[in-house]
């Protein structure tokens, strides 16, 4: 057997041998001002709910979010998404309380804005939360969801909220054309200022289920959603769909879920280089909270080390029910 040494050329290993070396050759960080945290708001004064299905978050009234509007914008937490919880009794086939500019979300938008007019507000536009099918747009008699007469709707919803003073709309319907009717409309009302955020790829995923727990909108769906959210098997056609949502006028897009659909992405930000996030849906947060619960897993790592790979695969934002913890840990 030969003496000879071998003589290894390049080691990586030396760039990894103290922390100073790894932070300074480190290609992707997470920070603060890549979080988005998503808020489920309810009706009356001081309540605060539990979701079972959602370990540590909860539903709260105008007055709670008020409260945690405040704690996010002093951890540096840009933005809030928020999403009603609707009483039963304002539920109809025709979702039309999510028109109503008194409703439930668009005084939320207006409280929360005089309250702390520095944190960015998104507000989804669908109908789920406001029907009694628990279905993102009309359904005619043979359960077939209407395209262009949901999209009525969603401009008439969008147009509310944006008057209440959001400052992102959030369409994450999927109907076909959505988004250039929704801008059409807010320009036709002198509201250029409001931004659009499409969820341009949202998949029909099995991921969502906590948070129909959590808006109150799974026990009533008949059916599923696959004849407008995509099918998880195609990615050529989420291309596709981000660029009709930019031809249309969306300001930034958003791939939904995220953790499953990584390379969905990379494609989108390789393609076409705008302003791209990821939704670290509620099934990726729940699946992580019950392996910590079980001591399977270290609960904040493994979230941590998730929203790092949306930021690797190239996600400028991450909308997460985590966003709290995490910038607490990221402040320290």
């Amino acid at each position: 057997m030969s003496t000879t040494p071998h003589i290894i050329t390049h080691r990586p290993r030396r760039n990894r041998v103290n922390a100073w070396t790894r932070n300074l050759v480190r290609e992707h960080t997470l920070s603060t001002h890549d979080l988005v945290w998503p808020l489920f708001v309810i009706d009356g004064k001081g309540e605060e709910e539990s979701i079972p299905s959602m370990p540590g978050v909860l539903r709260g009234s105008i007055d709670k979010t008020i409260e945690k509007a405040k704690q996010a914008r002093d951890l540096g937490i840009p933005a809030l998404a928020l999403f009603p919880v609707i009483d039963k009794g304002l539920k109809t086939p025709d979702g039309k309380e999510a028109t109503n500019p008194d409703n439930l979300i668009c005084r939320a938008i207006a409280e929360i804005k005089a309250a702390v007019p520095d944190i960015g507000l998104i507000a989804d536009v669908a109908l789920d939360p406001f029907t009694s099918h628990g279905h993102d747009g009309l359904v005619d008699d043979t359960g077939y969801i209407l395209n262009d007469e949901t999209v009525d709707i969603l401009c008439q919803q969008a147009l509310v909220q944006a008057q209440a003073g959001v400052d992102i709309i959030a369409p994450s319907d999927m109907m076909d054309g959505r988004v250039g009717a929704i801008r059409d409309t807010l320009d036709s009302h002198s509201l250029t200022r409001t931004s659009i955020m499409a969820y341009s790829a949202k998949y029909a995923s099995a991921f969502y289920g906590p948070f129909r727990d959590a808006v109150q909108s799974g026990g009533l769906l008949k059916g599923d959603k696959k004849t407008y959210q995509m099918d998880p098997a195609n990615s050529d056609e989420a291309l596709r769909e981000v660029a009709l949502d930019i031809e249309e006028g969306a300001d930034m897009v958003m791939v939904k879920p995220g953790l499953p659909y990584l390379d969905i992405i990379r494609r989108v930000k390789d393609e076409f280089c705008v302003p791209t996030f990821a939704y670290h849906v509620s099934g990726e947060y729940a699946m992580a909270k019950a392996a910590a619960a079980n001591g399977w897993l270290d609960g904040d790592a493994i979230i941590m080390e998730m929203l790092l790979s949306f930021k690797r695969a190239g996600a400028d934002g991450i909308l997460t029910y985590a966003a709290l913890d995490v910038a607490k840990t990221l402040n320290n």
